[in-house]
């Protein structure tokens, strides 16, 4: 089923296009990615199809009853309510219908109702009704999905009673992820969804969206989950859009062919044109082949000449040198710990950075990742432990957040200043190679987008050239394309590189060691992000066998308990039986001894005679015998076991 369809759309800004001719169409479970440079217009066609922008040109049709669900980048959710009550809020009608329940519920329990047949069966109807909506609606559930949902978006060890105003920016964004995916739109659109998660939410995320019942477009910078999730690319480019089918690997290939492809029919006419263009010379003047060298221009007239193809727009270009190369031991962390004031968030760090290293630091969010890199070059101090630095170490710090990049002074400037020897000529060489060209360079620092301050940040980097690099999420706000450069630049570094990143596919190609954090501790793991999980599971396997063992031996101990006890019972068991069948006998023995005395005090003459005695006697007699009769019928059973 068709969802939505966008036809020939187009969007002016000013009197520059931004979008042209833009065709997109999302049918029912498609997986979608919108993929291109930053500033293609990927985040304003969103916005114009959640209808939160207008258009040119051009038409969105959409059906009556369906839902569009969006999200903006960085959309925090602003409530005074707390986190569990602002949750609830996406289910207030089956709360309604709860509450509706209920009421019928204590009318069908009222006397007066029930002593009315016709009234009672009504309310029957009517609640049977309402609990099958209720029921259908997924009204016995909500409460569950709530909690699955905060927990996997990492949400588990709050108080859902905290209220939502006190949380930091990066949690509230969780929580506004969380309230959607909880609507379930039959659109849902999603602006840079990864942002604020860490690698084990991610993770969740991909294997919810895999099984979400509705459509899902999304536009995402990290590779690794566009490859999990998505089945269908749209490219934005030069303000035109370009379908193609698969994850976004397949895309790379698919681009790569057809631009190789278009290239050799380009240059295969190109070639035919110039032969044309040879012959027509050389042959129009001349009296004996004058016809076939019209001819000819003829055919090169009718010609539908085609375009050059459109190759990769302009990427930054740039690598990482070093002045001096380290010693071999570059670090040495022990028992490291690490936090805000009175706050410890980890301990007992300990590894070790040698020379030509690549070391990615994973972890949940909260653990300390980027307080440990602050840690590690003083930033803030440590509660405990060591940190020891080797011989001709010069350290280049990657702040995720560009926190000294806030300043008033022009782009040009605040790299020039920083390298004032410099000439401006080098300097200009320097920011164009990183993208900012002409005026982009009058630009002010404070004005910059994300993405621009993250170039401007690895220029000054580049023309630090340290040869230890501390990265702290340096893929964060740049595009596709400059990942890949930044990717590439590092993989040619010859220096020793730390770095946290929640980009997986980064992580795989950079990393050739990855540590653990965790609030305990860390764990070291030679290799790249798949062996990282690789190992991890095989640990998971282990422990579950372990846990297998150990639970099969304590079943075993049990069992042996079990059955020494049963044992034991048993015996007591048998014990009490045969004192049993020795008491009876005994009993049995001294009854038998009264009858046969009562027998005989019947037979003297004095008794004999005496006719209450004798009923004394007799009655006495037979409650003896009947006594005998019981425990006769005891000790068979007893003795027959």
């Amino acid at each position: 089923m068709i969802l939505l369809q966008v036809n020939q759309l187009s969007k002016y800004f000013g009197a520059e296009i931004i979008l042209s001719n833009i065709k997109l169409e999302v049918q029912t479970r498609d997986r979608i990615a919108l993929v291109g440079r930053n500033g293609a217009g990927k985040s304003t066609l969103l916005k114009m199809i959640a209808g939160q922008l207008s258009y040119d040109s051009g038409e969105i049709i959409k059906p009556k009853n369906v839902e569009i669900g969006y999200l903006a980048q960085n959309t925090g959710l602003e409530s005074n309510l707390s986190i569990w009550d602002e949750m609830l809020t996406v289910f207030k009608s089956l709360q309604q219908q709860e509450a509706e329940l209920r009421k019928l519920e204590q009318q069908m329990a009222d006397p007066a109702v029930s002593s009315q047949p016709d009234r009672f069966e009504k309310i029957l109807k009517e609640y049977d009704v309402l609990q099958y909506n209720f029921k259908e609606n997924g009204g016995y559930q909500y409460e569950a999905d709530i909690r699955s949902v905060l927990h996997g978006l990492n949400f588990a060890s709050f108080d859902y009673s905290t209220k939502i105003s006190t949380l930091s920016g990066g949690q509230k964004t969780r929580l506004a992820l969380a309230k959607l995916l909880l609507t379930t739109p039959e659109i849902l659109i999603l602006d840079e969804p990864t942002n604020h998660l860490d690698i084990e939410t991610l993770s969740w995320l991909e294997q919810y969206l895999q099984g979400y019942d509705g459509a899902v477009l999304i536009v995402s910078h990290d590779r690794y989950f566009l490859d999990k999730v998505v089945t269908q690319i749209y490219e934005l480019s030069r303000t035109n859009i370009q379908k193609f089918i698969g994850n976004y690997s397949s895309y790379l290939e698919q681009k790569a062919e057809n631009y190789e492809r278009d290239m050799k029919v380009y240059e295969k006419q190109q070639e035919e044109i110039a032969k044309l263009e040879t012959f027509i010379q050389k042959n129009l003047a001349r009296a004996s082949t004058t016809k076939r060298a019209q001819s000819r221009r003829k055919t090169l007239d009718r010609m539908d000449r085609l375009d050059r193809p459109d190759g990769d727009e302009k990427s930054a270009s740039f690598g990482f040198q070093i002045e001096k190369q380290t010693g071999n031991d570059v670090l040495k962390i022990q028992d490291l710990a690490i936090g805000y004031e009175d706050n410890t968030v980890s301990r007992n760090i300990t590894f070790q950075l040698n020379r030509g290293d690549s070391v990615a630091l994973v972890g949940p969010n909260g653990v300390g990742k980027s307080t440990l890199l602050k840690t590690i070059i003083s930033k803030i101090d440590k509660h405990a432990g060591t940190t020891a630095w080797g011989t001709n170490v010069m350290v280049g710090y990657y702040d995720q957040e560009q926190a000294e990049l806030h300043s008033n002074k022009r782009v040009l400037n605040e790299l020039w200043d920083e390298f004032p020897l410099r000439p401006e000529k080098e300097i200009r060489t320097v920011l164009g190679n990183f993208l900012f060209s002409g005026d982009d360079v009058l630009k002010i620092v404070n004005s910059l987008s994300g993405g621009e301050k993250a170039r401007l940040a690895l220029a000054k980097l580049m023309m630090e050239k340290p040869n230890v690099l501390i990265l702290d999420e340096p893929t964060n706000h740049l595009d596709l394309d400059s990942k890949e450069v930044l990717e590439n630049a590092l993989i040619d570094y010859p220096g020793t590189l730390l770095f946290v990143s929640h980009d997986r596919y980064f992580i795989n190609r950079i990393a050739t060691k990855v540590v653990e954090l965790q609030p305990e501790g860390s764990t070291e793991f030679l290799g790249d992000y798949d062996y990282y999980v690789e190992k991890k599971l095989e640990q998971e396997e282990l422990l579950a066998l372990e846990t297998n063992a150990l639970s099969s031996a304590i079943a075993v101990e049990a069992s042996e308990k079990t059955s020494y006890q049963q044992d034991k019972e048993a015996k007591k068991a048998e014990r009490q039986r045969i004192r049993r069948i020795e008491e009876i006998e005994k009993t049995i023995e001294g009854l038998e001894q009264h009858v046969a005395e009562h027998e005989e005090k019947l037979c003297e003459p004095d008794v004999f005679q005496d006719h209450e005695k004798v009923f004394e006697l007799n009655k006495e007699l037979e409650e003896f015998k009947s006594e005998i009769d019981r425990l006769m019928d005891e000790w068979t059973e007893l003795s027959d076991k």
